[in-house]
């Protein structure tokens, strides 16, 4: 007996659910239905349809089991609705489905799912939508989805002719949907209806509730939007993308929901172009576990990005626990007073802003300045930042470090500083030894990664210690090795984590090391003891498993039903080796007495 083909197979398990799941009888379903084009017959026929109650030549639902891959089937199955006049289109693969409400010709909508036989439409699209259903019905869980695919349909479906800054309207959306999930979680009842529901909603509608959430985000979280900022999105677009992000729950344990989304949104509008990119998040985790901040510790990030390293380095000393209703008051203080971010990137910072200021629940310390260059700072950043200088007995000293913002008192900093270009500017330029030839002299450029490596021990206290992503050249040249003479002067080196060339897919390919320090120090009224010693043990790792394929796409485990593994917050989980990297050098670190070390996990 020949094998079905998958699709076959496909077939006939979902019309089993149409009759046992939503109840709709075998006379209610065709197969094989010709569609027709005008006076044409398309050459192939809709997999199932569904007809219309008390017909059987009106179809209600259509659905595609054929096209494995997602676009090409939508595409298909909407000109399919299109032709037929149907106003429920179905496409599935066997394990990821997607249901559309064709509200018009050529205007589509995300559906949580079909209606059963016994329910019509509007009574499903109006029915009341708590964080408890949104909880059950999450896409991303449902589907084993990203919301990074869900934007890629939402590009398909409006954003690409919609004429507007893609980047932009999808943060205003994500930005008024956590406003919505956060205030639902905050309620006493806890049974709040979620606003952002689309229903049974008129597209002008639907607008004016999401520019409201909006708004009121605005007001709540201030200081990410501009006054007066308002969605450019137009009502029926904004509606289409409505219902893509409805059923996609936003605030989890550690925001990582948003993180693969804003990467692609970020790096799209051409973020790498001065060689900075999005740090995977699994690399993020390994440097904050490494280094273990604690809720007395100021942390920074120099080249802050979207504040990956600030926001995961929050969620670990609340000990990774964060919900929608917010932080409690000295996880709200910690956040508010102890974390710190610099990045010169208008649309990193606004990211950045955005994330620190929802998890910590209103206040943030991010800073768009050049790091390299503190003779340009604004006068928020020096206002912001000047209760982090480092103090001097030297009062001449003081003064002049107060004027220039050369030194500060951070205890733990962790950074991904851009690699392209060199900068040649000589007024950056004297303000670093790095920057300096064998003869004394400024060279007329040097590479941007060296002049972070300088600045970054200058955020440091004594004894503080740090984690910096850097081209793995660096580590091995024979060209570098001053500059890797000139970091052992002045700091320990604790380890070094080799990252695998795919880390960074599809960005660059370029490979790269993680060097964690801690600065000498033998003042204990300075900062933590660290003094000065000629010989001492290196941890040194390779990293095996990038948690990405060649192409940069996310490679995920997969369980025993075939699907990526989900864990405690219901998150896809990337197959990597990091995490165990990480509890090593713990392990390491306790037998070689890093104080750090101690207590961890």
């Amino acid at each position: 007996m020949e094998s079905r083909k998958p699709e076959e197979i496909v077939r006939q398990l979902y019309i089993r659910k149409l009759m046992d799941e939503y109840g709709y009888p075998r006379d209610r379903i065709a197969l094989e239905k010709h569609v027709y084009f005008g006076s044409s017959v398309h050459e192939k026929a809709a997999d199932i349809v569904v007809w219309e109650k008390g017909t059987n030549d009106s179809p209600y639902i259509i659905v595609e089991c054929k096209k494995p891959k997602r676009k090409d089937g939508l595409e298909q199955l909407k000109s399919y609705c299109n032709a037929e006049g149907s106003p429920i289109g179905v496409w599935t693969n066997g394990g990821e489905t997607i249901y559309l409400h064709r509200e018009e010709p050529n205007l589509f909508r995300n559906l949580d799912g079909i209606p059963r036989a016994d329910q019509t439409l509007s009574a499903m699209l109006n029915q009341p939508w708590t964080l408890d259903d949104l909880e059950k019905q999450n896409i991303l869980v449902e589907e084993r989805t990203s919301l990074k695919d869900i934007i890629l349909d939402m590009e398909d479906l409006v954003l690409a002719n919609a004429g507007v800054d893609a980047f932009e309207e999808v943060f205003k959306l994500i930005y008024a949907k956590l406003y919505d999930e956060a205030r639902a979680a905050r309620s006493t009842k806890g049974k709040r209806n979620l606003e952002f529901r689309v229903g049974g909603r008129t597209p002008r509608e639907f607008a004016e509730v999401v520019d409201g959430l909006f708004l009121k985000a605005c007001a709540e979280w201030s200081g990410v939007f501009q006054s007066g900022e308002r969605i450019g999105l137009e009502p029926d677009h904004l509606k289409v993308c409505g219902s893509a992000l409805e059923r996609v729950k936003l605030f989890h344990s550690n925001l990582s929901v948003i993180d693969e989304a804003f990467e692609y949104l970020s790096i799209k509008a051409s973020k790498g172009e001065k060689g900075q990119y999005f740090t995977p998040r699994h690399v993020i985790d390994m440097c904050v576990e490494m280094l273990n901040p604690n809720s007395e510790e100021y942390v920074v990030d120099t080249a802050a990005g979207s504040c990956g390293f600030t926001v995961h380095s929050i969620f670990h000393v609340w000990g990774d626990v964060s919900t929608a209703k917010g932080p409690n008051q000295w996880q709200a203080q910690y956040a508010a007073t102890h974390v710190y971010g610099i990045d010169f990137d208008p649309r990193s910072v606004k990211i950045a802003k955005a994330l620190n200021t929802i998890a910590g629940d209103g206040k943030t310390n991010v800073y768009r300045a050049n790091t390299l260059d503190t003779k340009m700072w604004s006068d928020e950043t020096r206002s912001g930042l000047r209760p982090r200088l480092r103090r001097f007995k030297s009062a001449a000293d003081d003064q002049e470090n107060q004027k220039t913002f050369r030194y500060f008192d951070f205890d733990v900093l962790l950074t991904n500083p851009p690699f392209a270009g060199d900068i040649k500017d000589s007024r950056i330029l004297s303000q670093y030894d790095l920057a300096k030839n064998d003869k004394g002299k400024w060279d007329k450029s040097v590479g941007r990664d060296i002049l972070f490596i300088e600045r970054n021990l200058q955020f440091l206290r004594p004894g503080g210690r740090a984690a910096i992503v850097l081209p793995q050249g660096r580590f091995n040249n024979s060209g570098d090795a001053h500059l890797r003479r000139w970091i052992a002067e002045r700091a320990r080196i604790l380890a070094v984590v080799g990252l695998h060339g795919n880390t960074f897919k599809p960005h660059t390919g370029t490979k790269t090391s993680v060097l964690f320090i801690q600065t000498w120090n033998d003042d204990s009224k300075a900062g933590p003891l660290n003094p000065l010693v000629a010989d001492y043990p290196v941890f040194l790792a390779t990293s095996e498993q990038p948690g990405k394929d060649n192409s940069g796409d996310y490679i995920y485990q997969i369980g025993s039903d075939n699907a990526p593994v989900l864990d405690e917050h219901h998150h896809m989980v990337v197959e990597h080796d990091l995490d165990v990297i990480a509890a090593e050098f713990v392990k390491w670190g306790r037998k070689h007495k890093l104080a750090f070390c101690e207590g961890g996990d």
